[in-house]
């Protein structure tokens, strides 16, 4: 801000203040608030070009109207207040010094609400991504970090501003023990009080530099008048510099700016990790999402295994009854139904348990009823097709391999697998590139550094001029009748002066030397560690995806020889060339296998979103959605930048 800018803000200020109190409410509070938001949001935006080279809207700003305040509400779910509505169906105390807090802003988003069916929502993964955005409680909490790092940014730079002090004073004074003789026109004398009026007023502007000069200015005015006497009355006009300026210790700039520093970087360091924040949020919420997803596909293939099994034991139970099984497989068959009751029932209620554990994520409540879009494990099965395809010939051809013949194990390769199952130095290379996370421990190790010469500069020596100049007079009722006081330069009162603290103690500033060494040391051995780290992730990505493309195609030929064994058993069964065992055996070992089909497909999918995560590549807008990077593209801009 300029002079004149700051000037403007306090006499916009000075209008509130004095406004607020002829109302006798606190007309100032909406006004300091939209100023905060202003310059929060400003420093927001400026730290997002700096750290992402690119801006995006940002507000800490609640919608109107959210989807847990419309379920809650359409739904008739029970609550236990206002609160659990939203901060605007609040009823606000007696004393509430901003009524406009509780309406709606432009600065709000719009709200997102997803379309119902009857009272149930549904919802798509695309659809939880957004409503997750706006709806969960870590998702706002980690904004407001950023809000109020802003905010701190704009605390440290005003240190730096004209910072301005102004003070008014009206005094009635009656001195009873102080009495004159006062003689009138016509000769006579009589004993008067001494009363009167002592009116002051002082304006203070002080500017600190970054060359840690610090300049101070003010100027008063005295206003004093008798009300006995002679009815005597006089003005002061007075003026006070002071000019400081350190030589040595304080005096590098990089010592006094280090706070305002030290803000501008935590500002960008809250952008890095909410963004990183809004990527591992995202992919938990898939992961979620595509768990509930996974169950809901164990519930079905449970209730169909429970169907069969319910079949097989009629079937058994007529094969007895004529003679032809022994009562003995009969129980068999039915002590396996009863274990899929059991597995069915068990399916169900994990079901439920972890749909509301997701709508608790969401920041939705858990007795919403609420659906997912089974959609998504079709298309991801589409998706996936072509990783689940076997690279080997099919189980049939190899059968006319003589049994003596050498075996080979192929170990799993990367060939033929999905589009991120990428080279590995590729991998690290790129994240050690794009995690931003990375870069706020290697920024940390800068900040360390700045600390080193700033607790170096505290071993110093005090060295510092100070200058001042004092002009003019002030006014007491003792001095009412002289006349009014006049600022004169050549009448002024200058003074030039040298203050020296020699460093003959400095036991504590040696110790926050030596303690600022060590945490650079720390700060180098955490930006270690997390480089580490992040090749772990990545190694053990890369291996998660691997895995779950050999166990998917596994599975999926494992589906293909269990339906085939459960037909042909159950031929055999009806032919009574095979016993109920050997149905019940092929029946569980479908059920499983198209239980792990699932899984691995699931757990491929989760790993993609985790590799391009820990790769630093997985882009999420302000909505929560996002945006999957495409791996040629970013080998052509490194290979442009090379």
């Amino acid at each position: 801000m300029t002079f004149f800018d700051n000037v403007k803000r306090w006499a916009l200020v000075v209008f509130f203040a004095v406004a607020s109190a002829l109302s006798g409410g606190c007309s100032t509070a909406p006004w300091y608030r939209k100023e905060a938001n202003q310059v929060a949001y400003a420093n927001v935006r400026q730290a997002q070009l700096e750290a992402l080279d690119r801006s995006e809207p940002f507000t800490v700003e609640q919608p109107a109207e959210t989807l847990r305040k419309r379920l809650l509400l359409d739904q008739q779910l029970p609550h236990a207040g206002p609160a659990s509505l939203g901060t605007d169906e609040l009823t606000p105390i007696a004393q509430w010094p901003d009524a406009g807090y509780f309406e709606p802003t432009d600065k709000a988003p719009e709200p997102f609400l997803p379309s119902q069916t009857g009272e149930t929502l549904h919802l798509s993964l695309t659809d939880a991504l957004q409503v997750a955005a706006q709806s969960s409680r870590d998702y706002q909490s980690q904004k407001e970090q950023v809000y109020l790092a802003a905010l701190a940014l704009d605390l440290e730079r005003d240190e730096f501003r004209f910072t301005w002090a102004g003070v008014a004073q009206s005094v009635y004074t009656a001195e009873l023990n102080a009495q004159e003789v006062v003689i009138d026109d016509q000769g006579n004398t009589r004993l008067e009080d001494v009363r009167g009026f002592e009116h002051s007023g002082t304006l203070e502007v002080t500017k600190r530099f970054k060359n840690a000069m610090t300049v101070t200015g003010l100027i008063g005015i005295d206003l004093v008048k008798l009300l006995t006497l002679e009815r005597s009355y006089s003005r002061g006009l007075f003026f006070d510099g002071t000019v400081v300026l350190p030589l040595l210790r304080g005096s590098s700039r990089l010592v006094v700016t280090e706070p305002l520093t030290q803000a501008e970087r935590d500002a960008i360091y809250a952008i890095y990790e909410f963004e990183r924040f809004k990527r591992i949020f995202a992919v938990n919420v898939a992961r979620e999402y595509l768990g509930v997803l996974q169950q809901l596909d164990q519930l079905a293939n449970a209730e169909q295994n429970y169907r069969r099994l319910i079949a097989s034991t009629r079937w058994a139970r007529r094969l007895a009854d004529a003679g032809w099984l022994p009562e003995i497989q009969v129980d068999q068959a039915r002590q396996d139904e009863l274990r899929a009751s059991n597995r069915w029932i068990l399916a169900r209620e994990s079901y439920g348990r972890q749909l509301d554990a997701f709508k608790i994520l969401l920041g939705l409540p858990p007795d919403a009823e609420m659906e997912l879009d089974e959609g998504e494990l079709d298309r991801l099965r589409e998706q996936a097709a072509h990783v689940v395809t076997p690279a080997t010939a099919p189980a049939q051809e190899t059968e006319s391999v003589p049994a003596d013949a050498p075996i080979e194990l192929v170990p799993p390769r990367r060939v033929g697998g999905g589009r991120y199952e990428m080279d590995e130095d590729q991998a690290l290379a790129l994240a050690l590139e794009h995690r931003l996370d990375l870069r706020t421990v290697l920024g940390r190790i800068d900040d360390a550094q700045r600390k080193v010469v700033v607790a170096a500069d505290g071993l110093q020596a005090d060295l510092a001029l100070l200058g001042g100049a004092s002009l003019g007079e002030r006014r007491r009722l003792a001095l009412a009748d002289l006349e009014d006081a006049r600022l004169r330069f050549s009448e002024g009162r200058y003074t030039l002066a040298a203050d020296v603290d020699l460093p003959l103690e400095r036991t504590a500033e040696r110790n926050v030397y030596r303690t600022s060494l060590i945490a650079l040391e720390r700060a180098v051995r955490d930006a270690q560690e997390l480089e580490d780290e992040i090749k772990f992730q990545i190694r053990e990505a890369l291996r998660a995806l691997l895995e779950a493309r050999e166990t998917a195609r596994i599975q999926a030929e494992a589906v293909r020889v269990a339906e085939r064994r459960v037909i042909s058993t159950d031929l055999f069964l009806q032919a009574g060339r095979a016993e109920v065992r050997d149905v019940l055996e092929a029946q569980e070992a479908l059920i499983s296998a198209q239980n792990a089909l699932t899984a691995a497909l699931v757990q491929y999918r989760v790993a993609e979103l985790e590799l391009q995560r820990d790769l630093g590549l997985l882009y999420v807008n302000e909505e929560g959605l996002w945006r999957e990077f495409e791996l040629d593209a970013v080998t052509e801009d490194q290979a442009d930048s090379e």
